[in-house]
């Protein structure tokens, strides 16, 4: 998935499985990441889009090191992090960050959010308390926060506010990666807008990198440069924005899309709802993942494995019947 030569993170066949227990006595394999295979270029985002369980958080967080997978690679800015000790990791940590979806449950309740901000510092800086003050300061100014309200605890703020604050706290390192886990689906749709332009201006005036995860279509449209669809823990279809918004190939995709409402057609589309619902990522099928729920299925499809193809430079697809699309 070649963006240019200034790639900062390569996931190279990235596989995790859970054991879960499904009853008194049995346990059985979830299979949350099925041979994921992505690359981000430097100041680029990459949507990653899909239902609820498809495996889009477990990504985020076996890049940023919360994970450890069973197989394959992950490569910042070209070094193999795939298991590093948390001591090793420590070292390239402060390049690697998280929003995460809920600010309510992001921030430690006890602590003041000057505290909050200036320990990254303390673990990962050598700047004396003058410097931090000042870098705390700063960071402040960067994501809209008032540093009068430095000396107050995350229950006193609005989930907007507490949401900078959780920005803040991801930036405060300089990073050069961070991975957004659906940071503004707990908050107001008025606060939304305002989240997503934040997070736009700092990747401007930062050079940031997003792996920005989440469900929501009209998000995609807003923020991202490319855009990655995953269904049961593997990639169905990656393009440009543009792109995949002109032209979606996979039916999984075309379903997905048709469930957004638009000014033309503000009722939602029904076609999500006749496709079923999503396999089980524990009895995975035999063929083609979505093969289960999808209109255009054959034998071939129920039995064996499609490729993610090439159908033009920036745009890949998961599906036999590419040629019919």
């Amino acid at each position: 998935m070649s963006q240019g030569n200034n790639i900062i993170l390569k996931v190279e066949n990235l596989s995790k499985i859970f054991k879960i227990k499904t009853s008194l006595f049995e346990r059985k394999n979830l299979y949350a990441l099925n041979n994921i295979s992505i690359e981000i270029e430097k100041g680029k985002t990459v949507a990653l889009v899909g239902e609820s369980g498809c495996g889009k958080t477990t990504l985020g967080k076996t890049i940023i090191g919360l994970y450890t997978p069973d197989s394959g690679k992950i490569l910042f800015k070209n070094r193999d992090i795939t298991f590093l000790s948390p001591q090793q990791r420590g070292k390239i940590q402060k390049d690697i960050q998280m929003i995460f979806q809920d600010p309510y449950a992001s921030l430690n309740p006890r602590k003041k959010i000057f505290t909050i901000l200036e320990t990254p510092l303390k673990i990962f800086t050598n700047l004396s308390k003058k410097e931090r003050i000042k870098k705390v300061e700063e960071t402040c100014g960067n994501v809209g926060f008032d540093v009068s309200y430095l000396n107050r605890y995350p229950h006193q703020f609005s989930g907007g506010q507490r949401q900078r604050i959780a920005i803040a706290r991801a930036i405060i390192l300089n990073p050069l990666f961070i991975v957004a886990d659906e940071p503004v689906s707990a908050l107001d749709v008025s606060i939304q807008a305002q989240i997503l332009n934040l997070l736009m201006d700092l990747q401007e005036k930062l050079s940031l990198t997003y792996l920005f995860i989440t469900h929501d279509i009209s998000v995609v449209k807003h923020i991202s440069d490319y855009v990655a669809v995953m269904y049961l823990g593997e990639i169905v279809e990656y393009s440009l924005k543009r792109e995949l918004f002109k032209n979606p190939l996979h039916p999984y995709t075309k379903i997905l899309f048709s469930a957004v409402p638009d000014i033309e057609n503000p009722v939602l589309n029904e076609s999500l709802l006749k496709a079923g619902e999503v396999s089980s990522p524990i009895d995975l099928p035999k063929g083609c993942f979505f093969a289960p729920r999808c209109p255009l299925k054959d034998d071939k499809c129920l039995k064996e494995k499609p490729e993610l193809i090439n159908v033009t430079e920036n745009h890949k697809v998961r599906c036999f019947k590419i040629k019919n699309l």
